[in-house]
């Protein structure tokens, strides 16, 4: 193995790296999941920017029931 480590000394060094190893698949899946949730954000913040453009052209017409009173 390598010369002048001991077998504690390589034992440590394996598990931070098995350590490393681990954390950073959790931090990937992490930011897949981000990645994920910001694409479908996107959508969303697009949907609503093209009903927002389209009811920009036509008035909301709203009855006399769906209207709240002055004082509310």
């Amino acid at each position: 193995m390598l010369q002048g480590m001991n077998d504690e000394a390589v034992e440590r060094i394996e598990s931070r790296i098995s350590h490393l190893e681990r954390a950073n698949e959790e931090l990937s899946g992490v930011v897949l999941r981000q990645e994920r949730e910001i694409e479908a954000l996107r959508g969303q913040l697009k949907a609503l920017a093209a009903r927002l453009a389209a009811g920009d052209s036509e008035p909301t017409q709203y009855s006399l029931e769906e209207e709240r009173p002055p004082h509310y």
